[in-house]
């Protein structure tokens, strides 16, 4: 998607950065999806998404590192 939101976290404190990715979440409507760039595995953020929105996102890794992590999340 050519107008898809690209969030880069990697500058952002990382006191800030899941409200931050939690915020943008709540904006999407069903169908949309935002790219999370980040420095590490995102899993922690994975885990807190499976506890907190069950069933109601998806998650896919579009770059696994070593430099960067990309990882698409949408509303289901």
């Amino acid at each position: 998607m050519s107008n898809e939101i690209v969030i880069d976290i990697r500058p952002i404190p990382p006191a800030q950065r899941h409200p931050l990715i939690f915020n943008q979440f709540e904006e999407l409507i069903a169908g949309e999806s935002f790219v999370l760039v980040n420095d590490h595995n995102p899993k922690p953020l994975y885990y807190q998404f499976q506890a907190e929105l069950t069933d109601q996102f998806t998650w896919e890794y579009l770059e696994e590192g070593p430099e960067a992590w990309r990882v698409r999340i949408g509303r289901a």
